[in-house]
């Protein structure tokens, strides 16, 4: 991995699999939603005009970013909001549960100005894993497309 880089896409016959980087679990994290998106459309264009707090719980930290990566998703989905900028204020563990706040903006899907890539159907298990050093943190994850 080059330094500053956020992530990078990795060969997958079938689906999309990416490996984001960070500081930090909440940095990682970002930069993972961040790489979601970009697998469907080109995110450097969308203004941020809507933001929203998102929070998830999960029993351990691989299922916390599955849970993350769905949620986005979620409002991708279900609100109409194509998401371009991801904030994790925090990622904490409490006896047996992890959970997360952020803030996830973006702007509401405009099918005259948005041109979608890739339709990302689910986030998956296949493959995921967490590495943590210190000051490093990648995570890797594959969407079925």
């Amino acid at each position: 991995m080059a330094v500053g880089t956020k992530y990078e896409y990795m060969e997958h016959t079938a689906d999309a699999r990416f490996r984001a980087y960070g500081e930090n679990l909440e940095e990682a994290f970002e930069h993972a939603a961040e790489a979601m998106f970009n697998v469907m459309i080109d995110t450097s264009d969308i203004p941020c005009k809507f933001c929203l707090p998102i929070e998830v719980e999960a029993h351990d930290l691989e299922m916390l970013l599955v849970e993350w990566l769905s949620e986005l998703l979620y409002v991708f989905e279900v609100d109409c909001i194509v998401l371009s900028s991801f904030s994790v204020s925090s990622i904490k563990q409490k006896d047996e549960i992890y959970s997360l706040k952020a803030t996830a903006c973006g702007d509401k899907i405009d099918l005259n100005k948005h041109e979608f890539e890739t339709e990302v159907k689910a986030v998956t298990y296949n493959n995921l894993c967490i590495e943590e050093s210190e000051g490093n943190v990648m995570v890797q994850v594959t969407l079925d497309i």
